[in-house]
């Protein structure tokens, strides 16, 4: 960031001096103000819930223009690296270390990454302790935290080797512990990963293939979870994420940071919303039930919620959600379901909400989550389980902010300030007197 040659003046109408700030431009996007000194200067604190204002890091990774609808890892935009740039293990290479890797540097990369698959032998008693019922979420907010325990050799944070021994190991197990959590959670033996397959090949193979019966993958499926790998990586300053860089500026290991970034995806406002958009649809049931669906969504006092559309950030058609529309009709046509009524259904719901005024006016254009969940559940994956593969997903975003964060010179343990609405100091009445 530089320093642009205006400043943002701050003045007040009591009379107290002006308060000169510093404005900093980025690469792109909106410029900033350095609030930095308004505390120590003012003795006030700036009021912003949900941080929708505030900018709390510089980040070279990920880049958002909600108004334009784009996406961007490292300069490069969300729908050339999903359908031009190579598989998942590339974009993961992308986000940790700036540049697309050539061609050997990809091959390091991915022998690397798929000799740390495995994770340890006593892990499976770890699962043991789980009811057979319990949340994927649950079980992985457990299993990531406990790999900690299993590998003391790259806790230290403060070494830039032990960093990157640790980014690789969450990198590569992730697909194994999200695979055993499915697998526990239905009855079958743990299957152990394949160091001859692509990385999402291995982690279906480890997900649907048996003992008993020989597995073989669907080149055109395997794509499909490699473009949901990739559209999901990373998304900037987003909920799990900050929490993740908050948890790190406290010096937290990484495995424990990450298992913070699971916890908070696990909310239905967060990465849960591929599945109430799911949800949403099998309630509707028909096409032929929009029309009271969509009367439903514009009575503010139905309760009734149009999930999948619309997005904090994306004032304009979500980048994602066109390829995931995209990958949608590929899965399902590879699988013989393009009668599908699911899919039928929302393209149904699509077409309306694009097309109507009340929707259009509030810039509700479909998000990823509106087609995720459906091509998820062609896949086999349960609905339970989708937050789980958005967390495996995203585990590269978390590593690579987590690391950017601890090399940052500016880092500082988080501390939000608060504006203090409770009761001012008095004094405690005895008891017969309250």
């Amino acid at each position: 960031m530089t320093n642009s040659e205006t400043k943002a003046t701050l003045s007040f109408s009591d009379g107290s001096p002006a308060l000169e700030m510093p404005i900093y431009k980025g690469s792109i996007g909106p410029d900033v103000i350095d609030i930095r000194k308004l505390y120590g200067s003012t003795g006030m604190f700036t009021y912003d819930p949900g941080f929708m204002s505030t900018a709390a890091c510089n980040s070279s990774i990920t880049y958002i223009d909600g108004d334009k609808g784009e996406l961007l890892y490292r300069g490069y935009p969300i729908e050339q690296l999903a359908v031009n740039g190579g598989d998942f293990l590339e974009t993961c290479y992308l986000l940790l270390n700036g540049e697309l890797p050539n061609a050997a540097q990809k091959t390091e990369f991915v022998e690397t990454v798929t000799n740390h698959t495995m994770v340890h032998e006593q892990m499976q008693f770890f699962f043991r302790g789980f009811r057979r019922d319990a949340h994927p979420m649950s079980v992985l907010v457990g299993t990531v935290g406990a790999l900690a325990s299993f590998y003391h050799d790259s806790l230290d944070i403060n070494d830039p080797r032990h960093r990157e021994v640790s980014a690789i190991r969450l990198i590569a197990k992730m697909p194994t512990l999200v695979a055993m959590a499915y697998k526990y959670s239905i009855g079958q033996p743990f299957v152990y990963p394949r160091n001859d397959l692509s990385y999402s090949a291995n982690f279906m193979y480890m997900m649907f293939s048996t003992p008993c019966a020989p597995y073989k993958s669907n080149e055109v499926l395997v794509r499909a979870l490699d473009r949901i790998l990739i559209l999901h990586a990373d998304h900037e300053q987003n909920a799990s994420t900050s929490t993740v860089r908050l948890a790190g500026s406290s010096g937290a290991n990484p495995f424990a940071c990450i298992a913070a970034g699971i916890a908070c995806l696990w909310g239905p406002a967060h990465g849960g919303a591929n599945e109430a958009a799911l949800s949403m649809l099998e309630e509707i049931g028909s096409v032929d039930n929009i029309p009271h669906f969509i009367e439903q969504v514009k009575d503010k006092n139905s309760g009734v919620k149009l999930m999948g559309f619309g997005h904090r950030v994306y004032k304009n058609y979500d980048p994602r959600a066109k390829l995931m529309r995209e990958t949608c009709y590929e899965v399902l046509q590879e699988l013989g379901l393009q009668d599908d009524p699911l899919f039928k259904l929302a393209m149904a719901l699509e077409k309306i909400a694009l097309e109507d005024e009340y929707f259009v006016s509030r810039k509700l254009y479909p998000n990823v989550d509106f087609y995720s969940g459906i091509v998820q559940r062609a896949l086999g994956i349960p609905t339970a389980l989708f937050t789980g593969i958005f967390a495996l997903a995203r585990t590269v975003g978390w590593i690579a902010q987590w690391k950017e964060m601890i090399s940052d010179p500016e880092q500082k343990i988080g501390r939000p300030r608060q504006l203090f609405v409770g009761s001012p100091k008095r004094d405690v009445p005895s008891i017969d007197k309250r």
